[in-house]
């Protein structure tokens, strides 16, 4: 009888004891899950920081001549320079590095009013994302042509020699092991993923706002008509 007894308890203990952990554990991830609304406003954050910063750069000529293999490779912007690929490898300045001579070449290929004009779209692009609390349905029209933005940025993974480690003795060259540009390059995988996330929750926010928006509300339901 003592040893059913003692083995009761035990028993009774140790579900107490796991009860407790599951409870634990139950809170944790209700926390976790508390905080999509801060994971949301943070992500759109880093886009604008991002854009508008890196957007801005495009107007500093460093900047402009370190995207030309990029472009230079691109069979959907090459169009936009004036001396074919690979012509350019014998111009490229190191970054915070000036030479008169390649500086002229970048000049005469029209790196620069390139590099401007990206800058731009690029800023602007932040900008709308920003205005998400005031009006979401820009920030969401925002958002599309950063989807676009971020697939043209992966497809120079297919066109860009320089993204990829070249054959210079060892062992680790061509795919999958990229370059530093190509590291650069991948990261816009991420960038997409946030464009798309920000676009739904703005168009969401926007048509939440009332039902003379549209006959289809947020949930995908009929809303009611005036």
């Amino acid at each position: 009888m003592n040893a059913l007894h003692e083995s009761a308890t035990h028993f009774k203990k140790g579900s107490v004891a796991r009860s407790t952990e599951a409870g634990t554990a139950q809170r944790i991830y209700a926390v976790a899950a508390s905080l999509d609304g801060l994971g949301m406003n943070l992500l759109r954050l880093g886009l604008v920081i991002v854009l508008v910063w890196i957007g801005g750069l495009k107007f500093a000529r460093y900047e402009a001549e370190g995207i030309v293999p990029l472009v230079a490779n691109s069979p959907a912007m090459s169009f936009f320079y004036h001396h074919p690929a690979p012509e350019y490898r014998h111009y490229m300045n190191k970054e915070g590095e000036f030479n008169a001579a390649n500086r002229q070449w970048h000049e005469t290929n029209g790196t620069y009013p390139l590099s401007y004009g990206l800058g731009i779209v690029i800023v602007s692009i932040g900008i709308l994302i920003a205005l998400h609390p005031i009006f979401p349905q820009l920030a969401a029209v925002g958002s599309f042509p950063l989807i676009l933005m971020a697939c043209t940025t992966l497809s120079f993974l297919v066109t860009t020699p320089e993204a990829w480690v070249p054959a210079l003795g060892d062992t680790t060259h061509g795919f999958p092991y990229l370059s530093g540009a190509g590291r650069l390059i991948i990261k816009d995988v991420i960038m997409l993923g946030a464009a798309v996330v920000t676009m739904a929750d703005s168009a969401k926010a926007y048509l939440s706002r009332g039902p003379d928006l549209g006959r289809f509300c947020v949930a995908g339901q009929p809303s009611p008509v005036a």
